[in-house]
């Protein structure tokens, strides 16, 4: 059964009129009314036609909220990756009984490969637990592993039209600035603020759906970290930011750590020396093997890549038959030789496949 959207709101009323005083403000009535009905208008006329827009369907609403958690939508679209993914993996059935190799081919390019696993994971948990029948109210998604409140409530606006808020980081950087917000959007007290305000928007609004995606963007659009275009801003009458380049506010500023990595080119009888990774971040995927330590000489080629909160200094040293022996030997090491027809199936990072590319012997 869907749960209806005034039960919805009647419960987080309730909630709000039990707070104790210590909780975050709530938005006017009259100001959260009009500024949803403006959010709505403006998405109506402007908001894009994107591919995961053109459907309710919440497993692909799940696939394009997962690939857009750290990565642009710019990104997504330029290539293709939501539409080759939902060709290969068409429903849940299909992603739950998928090899995992696969899986992860088809997700190269993104990143995070972690992302790609929690799908499948999710998917094989709806087909044991609910019988392959997406849970259809904001407390059963919340019961989903890897689900989060803010994919919870992206999946019952997006798919269900239920009045539940989300909060990503274009819509605390939007709230943050139309209320001129003080607190950190990193900090326990920023993060209620924030998703108080969202909440009373959504409660507010004739269409979540609509308002919801308006917030995400106006954020990507128009509010963005770095550039704002205020007089495009279909909330700008009632935005009290005075400096917003300075908004958000964050308590816990990431610091860049800069490193190199040192990785072996091993070229013999045409095959290539390739390792399978073993580690937390990147399991399963396939790169040029490691080095301890930087060789001496000039690379073969030499690119950088950033990953959470490191920049990665790349490089790729010519080997002979001797290294290729001593890390043959190398007790643990996952070591295999493949032919340039094979390794463009192999699931590789973007970084090591750029390398690749580069290298290979060309046709």
């Amino acid at each position: 059964m869907v749960q209806r959207e005034g039960k919805s709101r009647a419960g987080r009323k309730a909630q709000q009129s039990e707070a104790p005083a210590s909780a975050p403000s709530n938005l006017p009535p009259a100001r959260a009314k009009a500024l949803a009905a403006a959010l709505e208008h403006w998405f109506e006329r402007e908001g894009r036609d994107l591919p995961w827009r053109r459907t309710r369907d919440p497993y692909a609403v799940l696939v394009s909220e997962v690939m857009l958690q750290q990565t642009q939508v710019a990104t997504v679209l330029q290539g293709r990756y939501f539409e080759r993914w939902m060709q290969r993996f068409p429903d849940l059935a299909t992603l739950a009984t998928a090899d995992e190799q696969e899986i992860l081919a088809c997700w190269q390019g993104l990143g995070y490969y972690r992302r790609a696993r929690h799908l499948q994971r999710l998917a094989q948990h709806v087909i044991e637990q609910h019988g392959g029948q997406f849970p259809e109210t904001h407390s059963q998604m919340l019961q989903l592993p890897g689900v989060g409140r803010y994919t919870a409530g992206a999946l019952a606006s997006f798919c269900f039209g239920l009045a539940e808020p989300l909060v990503d980081g274009n819509v605390s950087r939007v709230l943050s600035r139309l209320h001129n917000s003080a607190l950190p959007v990193d900090s326990s007290q920023g993060i209620a603020q924030l998703w108080c305000w969202a909440a009373d928007l959504v409660d507010a609004s004739n269409h979540p759906r609509a308002l919801n995606s308006a917030l995400m963007e106006l954020g990507q659009r128009h509010c963005r970290p770095k550039q704002v275009q205020c007089e495009v801003c279909p909330v700008q009458r009632w935005c009290r930011a005075q400096e917003p380049l300075k908004l958000p506010i964050k308590a816990n500023a990431v610091q860049i750590t800069a490193v190199e990595e040192a990785v072996a080119w091993i070229w013999q009888e045409g095959r290539l020396l390739m390792e399978q990774e073993q580690g937390k971040r990147r399991t399963g995927l396939w790169k040029l093997p490691p080095l301890s330590r930087q060789p001496a000489g000039v690379p073969l080629w030499s690119g950088s890549y950033a990953i959470t909160r490191y920049r990665v200094s790349l490089s790729v040293h010519g080997l002979g038959n001797a290294a290729a022996g001593r890390l043959l030997r190398q007790p643990g090491r996952k070591l295999q030789w493949f032919a340039p027809g094979e390794l463009a199936a192999l699931p590789v990072a973007s970084p090591y496949r750029r390398a690749l590319e580069a290298l290979l012997p060309q046709d």
